[in-house]
């Protein structure tokens, strides 16, 4: 479970439409929140599944954390996993890694098994 800023970024992130299941094709969806890179963006409504990164809450004003995106990328090929050709872990598909401390390096000697 993640906290974000206020009240207004929690209804905003945790909206669901019924009428659109994707949340890029709803015209009142705002903010889309990447758990596992821990990124906020504002939705750009253009038919595609784009959004802008913000730094600051639109609704408080709170600095929102940075983006987890470059960690994640390089979390995953200390492990020799490439995320665009091999199966991602389930961990590192929403925020456990962050929470878990899956950042750390591999240990030298120590192989993680690679995905087939």
């Amino acid at each position: 479970m993640i906290d974000h800023c206020c009240a207004e970024m929690t209804r905003q992130v945790d909206r669901r439409c019924q009428a659109h299941p994707d949340v890029s094709a709803c015209p009142d969806a705002l903010v889309r929140f990447e758990p596992k890179f821990r990124k906020y963006g504002l939705i750009v409504h253009d038919g595609g599944t784009a959004s802008r990164e913000i730094a600051f809450c639109p609704w408080c004003g709170a600095r929102l954390p940075e983006s987890q995106r470059d960690r994640w990328f390089d979390a995953l090929e200390a492990r020799g996993i490439d995320p665009w050709e091999d199966d991602v872990p389930p961990e590192f598909e929403d925020d456990r890694w962050l929470r878990e401390g899956l950042t750390d390096p591999v240990p030298a000697g120590e192989d993680l098994p690679r995905s087939p």
